[in-house]
């Protein structure tokens, strides 16, 4: 009875690691909507939003006036 126990759990623990394998890990890099692109999506927004901060300190103008709307 015991080995037929262990037998058993050997192939619960296979389907779990299988199972396990074939789930998409949500911070992996990949197509469409994922964790890993709106990370990086707000990274790269960050990044830009602090540039255009700087643009304007820097130049004394705000982001209308290089566009040309003011």
């Amino acid at each position: 009875m015991a080995d037929k126990s262990k037998k058993d759990s050997k192939k619960v623990d296979s389907k779990a690691e299988s199972k396990k394998d074939t789930i998409a890990d949500p911070d992996a890099p990949g197509f469409g909507w994922s964790r890993y692109a709106e990370q990086i999506n707000g990274r790269f927004a960050m990044i830009g939003f602090v540039a255009l901060l700087a643009l304007e300190v820097f130049t004394q103008q705000d982001f209308f006036s290089w566009l040309g709307l003011r």
